[in-house]
């Protein structure tokens, strides 16, 4: 629905809204995690000794300075890691080291036992991290409701399906996700299309008699009753609104609108038009508010409210308000513990309404809202269509879906032999005896694995004309494995810019490697790509790729081999088990919480990791250990 600018020609719902613009206290806002302050790593001669000599012999001369290779100046470290705040960059030097990626080819190498001394130096410093110290479970900066939150939650709180918030100026996606409180901004033309919207959801509530029932629960038995029933049932309807139970002054000003409202000789609907037309244009509906703690919190850090607690774990599932039980529960103070809060999760995940984590969860991690963006070449695959593209976004979906509803492994979104087709994608995919538009349940042929093969996916990682190794490599090490790879290096040119590429994409591939600086990063992200080679543009099976045959074996760094895509994910299920988890951990941590991680989260992730291995990797694990965690349940001061 289609929402007009706000015109003050009937009812004053500006005015109404000034009245109601409750100020938001200051310890509500502010910046998203707290001060760190680093915990020393024990001292000794072990860093300076075994870790600077090789960073000196290996490293500093590409990496030191203000011009520092990929922004990382080795020379600064001395006489410590820094592990609390950089624990992310020695791991990622681990690894590098330890696959032969650093030091470059071109340059010498250092000797297995240097590898080994300075790995285990490196392994020595990280284990100083203190997860059983002070506590830092960060501070979320004040979060708007963005679109797909104000939708459900109007929907949710008046029965009214109206997606107002479709015609909303988009919502900015920071650590890549849309609900993150530090990149909520409200610009002018939001707020007047709040004060639209709040207007257009007061004239239908009170238009329609089943809506109008939701907001006046109660009725009076008599005109003696009258004003303290409409006070009730506005009190009650606020408080679903902000989530909370109103304060004695808040209901005040409710009042005082309504009684503006009469005064202006308005009809009963208007009167409670106007006041629900400021209830839903406050910083309070549209906000999601947890105040900071106070100076007698120990250590700066409070225990979140059952209201706040139960606004979070509503938020992060449903994408919407909480729900009577949970309003309940928070009421008799049951949220702030710990198991009983994660009694909740398990139910609201049974609950339909956690559609919204496939939509807003998954739809950004796996990227699937892009797929009706794609344009793959029309010459180049005349079967696409956009049939074709609804359902490769749905099989995923679907997928997504139902490892929430069985409860089924993480670790299936690697694995798994089975999918959901139509007739349509059955085709696609070469699947004989699907008929008809409905999904079913399907076993995969045998060269497709887990979602990384689902043609949504291979489509979103591929150009319009061909495939992308590059892209693909890239998009596994990116969304499965959080080992991003670094810019590429100024003045290399794109492949398709290269003056001397001949012959297949491999070889193509294996010239544009010949410069060491490309090889240091395409060896690994190269062959997860390859790997992904015997599936075109959109997603189709091919042996050949125009004159050439398919090649899509490879080695990744650490010698093991592979022949197609199956091979390959048994390998990353068995070799990358732990990354994987981290990397689905540390992204539905962001999400859950609606803030970056920070090196603190790491001791999070770590338990929910140790919980999934516990747990044979089971989808409800992840969720209730997330929300049993310090960072879903405490809140931190902010910098002084």
């Amino acid at each position: 629905m289609k929402v007009t600018p706000y015109h003050p020609s009937s009812l004053p719902a500006l005015l109404a809204f000034l009245l109601l613009a409750f100020e938001i206290m200051p310890g509500a806002a502010g910046q998203e995690q707290s001060a760190l302050k680093a915990v020393p790593v024990p001292e000794g001669n072990h860093f300076a000794q075994k870790v600077v000599p090789f960073l000196k012999e290996h490293c500093v001369s590409c990496h030191s300075g203000e011009q520092a290779e990929a922004g990382i100046p080795f020379d600064k470290y001395k006489d410590s890691a820094n592990v609390q705040q950089e624990y992310e960059l020695w791991e990622k030097v681990i690894r590098l080291v330890n696959e032969r990626q650093m030091p470059p080819a071109d340059e010498p190498q250092p000797t297995a036992s240097a590898m080994i001394e300075f790995t285990s130096a490196v392994k020595t410093e990280l284990s100083a991290f203190d997860c059983s110290g002070e506590k830092h479970p960060g501070r979320v900066t004040i979060r708007r409701l963005n679109k797909a939150e104000y939708n459900n939650t109007i929907r949710d709180l008046t029965g009214l399906n109206l997606t107002l918030a479709d015609d909303f100026p988009s919502d900015d996606v920071g650590n890549g996700f849309d609900n993150i409180g530090a990149v909520l901004s409200i610009p002018p033309l939001l707020l007047e299309k709040y004060l639209a919207s709040a207007q257009v959801v007061a004239e239908k509530v009170f238009a329609d008699p089943e809506a109008r029932s939701r907001i006046l629960v109660h009725t009076a038995s008599s005109d003696a009753e009258r004003i303290d029933v409409a006070r009730r049932n506005i009190r009650e309807f606020a408080a679903r609104a902000f989530r909370r139970p109103v304060t004695p002054e808040e209901e005040e000003r409710l009042f005082a609108i309504m009684r503006f409202a009469w005064e202006q000789d308005s009809s009963e609907n208007e009167i409670f038009a106007t006041v629900v037309t400021a209830i839903l244009a406050s910083p309070h509906f549209l906000f999601r508010v947890e105040m900071d703690p106070d100076a007698s919190d120990a250590d700066g850090i409070r225990e979140l409210n059952d209201y706040e607690l139960a606004s979070r774990l509503s938020y992060f599932l449903w994408s919407s308000m909480p729900d009577e039980q949970l309003f309940k529960a928070a009421a008799a103070g049951e949220l702030k513990n710990r198991e009983l809060l994660a009694v909740h999760a398990r139910r609201m995940l049974a609950d339909p309404r956690s559609r919204a984590l496939v939509d807003n969860f998954a739809g950004q991690w796996l990227q699937l809202r892009d797929v009706s963006r794609l344009a793959p070449d029309p010459v180049r695959y005349p079967t696409f269509d956009p049939a074709l593209r609804a359902a490769m976004r749905r099989e995923t979906e679907i997928f997504f879906e139902t490892m929430i509803r069985e409860n089924r492994s993480i670790l299936e979104f690697l694995t798994a032999d089975f999918t959901f087709v139509n007739e349509r994608l059955a085709a696609h995919y070469g699947i004989s005896g699907v008929s008809g538009n409905e999904f079913q349940k399907v076993s995969l042929p045998t060269g497709r694995r887990g979602v990384l093969t689902h043609a949504s996916i291979l489509m979103l990682t591929s150009n319009p004309t061909r495939t992308s190794p590059v892209k693909r490599g890239k998009w596994i090490l990116d969304n499965f494995l959080a080992e991003p790879p670094p810019p590429p290096p100024a003045n290399v040119p794109p492949l398709e810019e290269g003056l001397e590429t001949l012959g297949s994409l491999r070889e193509q591939m294996e010239q544009h490697r010949s410069n060491e600086a490309c090889a240091v990063c395409h060896r690994k992200m190269d062959a997860l790509g390859f790997g992904m080679e015997n599936f075109d543009g959109i997603g189709s099976w091919r042996d050949r790729d125009g004159q050439f045959d398919v090649d899509a074996s490879g080695e990744l760094p650490g010698g093991k081999k592979f022949a197609g895509a199956a091979e390959l994910m048994q390998i990353l299920v068995e070799d990358k088990k732990t990354e994987f988890c981290r990397c689905l951990s540390g992204k539905m941590l962001t999400y859950a919480l609606g803030r970056g991680v920070s090196s603190w989260d790491r001791c999070t992730i770590n338990e929910i990791v140790s919980q999934l291995e516990q747990n044979d990797y089971r989808f409800e694990t992840l969720v209730t250990t997330i929300v049993k965690s310090d960072p879903f349940m405490l809140r931190e001061a902010g910098r002084p």
